[in-house]
């Protein structure tokens, strides 16, 4: 999430609330057995579009890559 975050940043997490536009999320990666931080651009029906922070179009992989992320994909909210 840089450059809004940093190694060795650290954050309050929220678990349990629904997230909202502008919101920093921890979310599973939908095709890796990872986890990801990324911005809530846009809520739809049938998910969340979440992106990165990083102005390098190709610098981070987001929902421009992979689609809407299910709501139960989203692990914690880190609101700033």
């Amino acid at each position: 999430m840089w450059p809004t975050l940093h190694d060795g940043d650290m954050v309050d997490a929220i678990q349990g609330h629904t997230p909202v536009v502008g919101d920093i999320v921890v979310a599973q990666h939908p095709f890796k057995k990872m986890n990801i931080i990324k911005r809530v651009k846009r809520i739809e029906t049938d998910g969340i579009f979440i992106e990165g922070d990083n102005p390098d179009p190709i610098g981070s992989e987001d929902s421009h890559n992979f689609g809407l992320i299910k709501n139960s994909a989203i692990i914690a909210i880190i609101r700033d």
